[in-house]
């Protein structure tokens, strides 16, 4: 058995600039544990595989080809593959997600 501590996996670096954790990886899956603070936001940028939101902790907007909406704990968004999307938090608190990528990714995320 494995057990991660996500809030204590250590953080990689991403062409974002926010703390992104790296949580678990295989070749059918990547997860990844994304915190943003007040005021801090992902790039718009594509992915090559199809991606999942799972909000954990306080409010953040999510975009997704032009769609907008604000999320909370507990609510899932799915993203599919190369549609422009990021992940925003226009809130006082911290905003937490989970981002999984499935299959995990042979090309590099490009940013917009």
């Amino acid at each position: 058995m494995k057990i991660i501590d996500a809030l204590t996996a250590p953080e990689g670096p991403n062409p974002h600039g926010v703390s992104a954790r790296g949580v678990h990886v295989n070749e059918h899956v990547q997860v990844v544990l994304i915190t943003l603070q007040p005021g801090e936001a992902l790039k718009l940028h594509v992915t090559p595989v199809d991606v999942f939101f799972y909000a954990l902790e306080g409010r953040g907007i999510v975009e997704i080809g032009g769609e907008r909406a604000e999320v909370g704990p507990h609510t899932l968004v799915d993203s599919p593959a190369r549609i422009p999307h990021r992940l925003l938090n226009e809130g006082e608190e911290v905003f937490r997600c989970l981002v999984v990528k499935t299959p995990a990714p042979k090309e590099p995320t490009k940013l917009l």
